[in-house]
């Protein structure tokens, strides 16, 4: 997994290649999923911020062991149909 600042690196790297109308359609695009999500309130929220620079500086020093995506969905899937065979 990427930090941050290898991330920005990366992204910056790309933006060089893209057109005019293709980064017109990123910008569109980052724009979408942050109006989507909320994202500008929360940047705003200081305690959202320590919040998440807390955990990221735990999962960096190896504090907590992060799950994959699949293993998340796994474990989502078997929740779900426990759930549902025991209400029946």
């Amino acid at each position: 997994m990427l930090s941050a600042g290898l991330l920005d690196e990366k992204i910056t790297a790309y933006l060089g290649f893209l057109n005019t109308a293709q980064k017109r359609a990123l910008l569109a695009l980052a724009e979408t999923f942050i109006e989507e999500h909320d994202v500008k309130s929360k940047l705003k929220d200081t305690s959202f911020n320590e919040e998440i620079n807390k955990r990221f500086a735990e999962y960096e020093g190896g504090k907590i062991k992060p799950i994959s995506l699949d293993s998340l969905e796994a474990r989502v899937t078997t929740l779900y149909k426990t759930k549902n065979t025991s209400s029946k």
